[in-house]
């Protein structure tokens, strides 16, 4: 799978349905060994294969359709291999809370086996998804 936008967020920023500057945006860790992207996920109840917690990404800018945040930092994460990186925005309601984007190319250190050490995440310098 290449990195992508899920389709349901495609469809709600056109309904101005998700707001990306407002809302508390987080990133997961996931382990494709149990989670499979698929285009009908919308929300974080469909996500499986979650390691470590998942981390509020800070900074958060949008140029020329840009998106892009602070670098992240999971800290001593145990668990399955991470392969791929969720983002979402968090309602507080895992039924309610829209998938953003799928990431498994392109970020500095995945694939990755946790060791209870430290997970960071470097962002790409061009951002992290473009629209």
């Amino acid at each position: 799978m290449a990195n992508a936008l899920y389709p349901k967020l495609k469809e709600s920023l056109l309904q101005a349905g998700v707001n990306l500057s407002s809302g508390t945006v987080k990133v997961a860790l996931v382990d494709t060994g149990t989670y499979t992207y698929s285009a009908a996920h919308q929300f974080l109840s469909s996500l499986t294969g979650v390691v470590g917690t998942a981390q509020t990404l800070s900074a958060k800018t949008f140029t020329n359709g840009v998106f892009d945040a602070s670098d992240a930092s999971f800290t001593a994460v145990t668990g399955n291999s991470v392969e791929a990186l969720v983002l979402y925005v968090d309602t507080g309601v895992a039924g309610t809370s829209p998938l953003i984007a799928y990431i498994d190319t392109g970020v500095t250190g995945l694939p990755v086996t946790p060791n209870g050490g430290d997970i960071n995440v470097t962002w790409n310098a061009s951002g992290i998804f473009a629209l």
